[in-house]
């Protein structure tokens, strides 16, 4: 794999979002890390995301951003949300701002959506009664539907949406955004139904943020649901595909044993 020269700056980039990135695209771009903690393999700048100043040299020489660091609780309290996920969010668009970045791309996630795993006919597939539905006749939620977050943590990330369109329309920064269903730490959904629905392979992660990295200079602000392409999906990932050239390489079924979940990333 040939390395295209680009710069890309992770935040985050310890967690497992980035590991991945790191792992299967890092010897096609130069990646750097900002995080609390060194990250293997890639040069890291130690700073908290709510020190604009402390952050600022992570992002010299940057062409595109990647922002993953946040509170990923999705049950994260406002006190926590608030200086990790709001405050460091404005501080990594105006660090790229100053610092001349081309693109960020924000982490969102289903949780700027949650609020509709509460109705019918999604709340079928969030509880596994996959019986009262008939596979690919209903209708799936795309990007033209309100945020509707189901906690502070999905507030955040509807902010982190919003924050990216005002630098995009005011600074010439483009501005992408994946809202994720759920990547698994040891990448098996099967331990409930809704991970089926929103399961995000790690083959698919690094696909979909590859083509983000590439997608065209002309896409200056834009969002994408970005699941793999599971049979009992909620979110359409339709867009993904027809802009960005999405093609899942997985897709998780209907089978399921109710077990806790593991450690994950989101």
């Amino acid at each position: 794999m040939e390395n295209n020269g680009k710069n890309i700056l992770i935040t985050g980039a310890a967690g497992l979002i980035g590991s991945i990135l790191i792992k299967r695209l890092g010897k096609k771009y130069n990646f750097s890390g900002l995080d609390l903690k060194e990250v293997n393999g890639v040069n890291c700048t130690m700073a908290n995301l709510s020190d604009l100043n402390a952050i600022k040299p992570a992002f010299r020489g940057i062409d595109t951003v990647i922002h993953l660091a946040a509170d990923r609780s999705s049950n994260a309290p406002w006190e926590s949300v608030l200086p990790n996920n709001l405050i460091g969010t404005y501080n990594v668009f105006e660090a790229a701002k100053i610092s001349g970045c081309k693109r960020v791309i924000f982490a969102s996630s289903n949780h700027a959506s949650g609020g509709f795993y509460k109705i019918k006919p999604w709340k079928h597939i969030f509880e596994g009664n996959f019986d009262k539905l008939e596979n690919n006749n209903y209708k799936l939620i795309d990007e033209s539907y309100r945020t509707r977050p189901d906690g502070y943590y999905g507030v955040a990330k509807g902010y982190g949406e919003s924050i990216g369109s005002y630098y995009s329309d005011f600074y010439g920064l483009s501005s992408l955004n994946l809202k994720i269903g759920w990547v698994i730490s040891n990448d098996d959904p099967t331990f409930s139904p809704y991970a089926l629905s929103l399961w995000l392979s790690h083959e698919d992660t690094a696909q979909i943020f590859k083509l983000c990295i590439n997608a065209p200079k002309s896409i200056k602000y834009d969002t994408f649901f970005a699941t793999s392409d599971n049979t009992w999906k909620i979110f359409s990932i339709g867009k993904a595909k027809k802009v960005l050239g999405f093609k899942p390489k997985d897709s998780a079924g209907s089978s399921f044993s109710l077990r806790p979940p593991p450690v994950r990333d989101t």
